[in-house]
């Protein structure tokens, strides 16, 4: 007996990581063990992680499995979206020339910059006086 035919892709944005599978199924999204939209609840956020499916017309062959952990809302749609386009390359490599296109296969590496010792944060400074 064979094992059930998944994709696997993650996903990394901001200090967030995403575990995606994609399994044959009718266009149902688990995140977390909750409902897509009881777990995103910005619709731009949603718009985001569904733009790798609308441009490749894939949106009801799968059913996809997310666990993601770490960051905010934003992060984690970003690291869902790049780990919903790796398992779509898993499943069909020709995908691949429009899923660059659109930018979906590039890992946005912009995180936060660490705040340094002898002032307020990253960049700010404390206020001169000259007197």
């Amino acid at each position: 007996m064979s094992a059930p035919v998944q994709y696997y892709g993650t996903g990394r944005r901001k200090s967030s990581t995403a575990r995606v599978f994609l399994r044959p199924g009718k266009g149902q999204v688990v995140v977390n063990k909750r409902a897509f939209d009881g777990y995103f609840k910005n619709e731009t956020l949603r718009m985001i992680i569904k733009q790798p499916f609308l441009l490749t017309e894939t949106s009801d062959k799968f059913d996809v499995l997310v666990t993601v952990d770490g960051g905010g809302p934003s992060g984690q749609a970003g690291a869902v979206r790049l780990g919903i386009s790796r398992a779509l390359l898993e499943y069909n490599t020709e995908l691949r020339k429009k899923l660059k296109k659109g930018g979906f296969l590039m890992r946005d590496s912009r995180i936060k910059e660490r705040k340094k010792y002898g002032q307020k944060g990253a960049r700010k400074r404390f206020q001169f006086s000259k007197r």
